[in-house]
């Protein structure tokens, strides 16, 4: 298994130098991964925000060997040409360390409908999963035209090419929601969601039994689970996770947003909750080893 932080991209974590600085700790204290969120608008305590592609090129540039991303971007309120420039400009700098998460994104009206763009989540999904066709279509530097319901692109090609002949593409999801899913058994890694509560191991189980029952693929499928496990405590740590493991999650990330050590989603950010973030991430990743 692999842990990862997740962060947000916004208040406290506006700056992308800040995020940079962040992500070089991360590397240093032994994280496999460093992702952070995608939105424009969130709330409407309108908090200050940074554009994840600019975060990320900083980031790229202050770390080595980390994987970085986008978890999640949502992609039907992108034009997919432009992000597979900025998709293909970071991997090639982080010298091919790139994963891409992708979803619908929420909440959407905040993300769609303040900008007078489609909230009708049918067309999002139809949106989504054209321009998941574009987006590899354009990164393979191959020739490529697109004829869809809502994207046309005339024949071109798009040079360069990443440094990874396949750039990871994660797929975010509400289960028990089954079209999400179908979605990721055609792609790289899965990142499940569940509105009423965590998701336990069993219902692992169930999910990923549901995406190979549509995996036509060969290749290898990240499952990435989370939450907040104690960094001093390997026992502990091993107890909560290893059911994880067990029911087939790969990657394991570790929240650093205040949202999870207990603040509200309508109150304002803390400098003293901000800090609990940091401090897990120096903490390093759980010291256990996990099957």
């Amino acid at each position: 298994m692999k842990f990862g932080v997740s962060i947000p991209n916004f208040e406290h974590f506006c700056d992308a130098a800040v995020l940079a600085d962040m992500a070089q700790e991360a590397e240093t204290a032994g994280w496999d991964g460093f992702f952070i969120w995608d939105h424009i608008l969130f709330d409407d305590l309108w908090h200050p925000m940074v554009d994840p592609w600019v975060a990320l090129t900083a980031i790229a540039m202050k770390t080595e060997q980390i994987k970085i991303g986008p978890l999640v971007t949502p992609l039907p309120r992108r034009r997919p040409w432009k992000l597979a420039r900025e998709m293909v400009s970071v991997d090639r700098l982080s010298n091919g360390r790139l994963i891409m998460g992708v979803g619908l994104g929420a909440p959407a009206r905040w993300e769609y409908g303040f900008f007078g763009e489609t909230v009708d989540q049918k067309v999002q999904a139809e949106m989504l999963d054209e321009g998941l066709q574009i987006l590899v279509g354009l990164c393979s530097g191959e020739p490529f035209s697109f004829q869809g319901n809502h994207y046309q692109l005339e024949e071109m090609r798009f040079l360069p090419t990443p440094v990874q002949k396949k750039i990871p593409i994660w797929v975010a999801g509400g289960w028990p929601n089954r079209r999400p899913f179908r979605r990721a058994a055609r792609w790289d890694g899965v990142v499940p969601q569940k509105h009423d509560g965590p998701l336990t191991p069993d219902a692992w189980r169930e999910i990923l039994a549901y995406i190979h029952q549509h995996r036509t693929s060969s290749e290898p499928f990240e499952a990435i689970g989370g939450g907040i496990i104690p960094a001093n405590d390997p026992e502990q740590a091993a107890e909560i996770i290893q059911p994880f493991a067990d029911a087939g999650v790969t990657w394991w990330l570790e929240s650093a947003s205040p949202y999870d050590f207990g603040l509200e989603w309508d109150q304002p950010w803390t400098p003293d909750i901000v800090e609990r973030g940091y401090e897990r991430i120096r903490q390093g990743p759980p010291r256990i080893s996990v099957s």
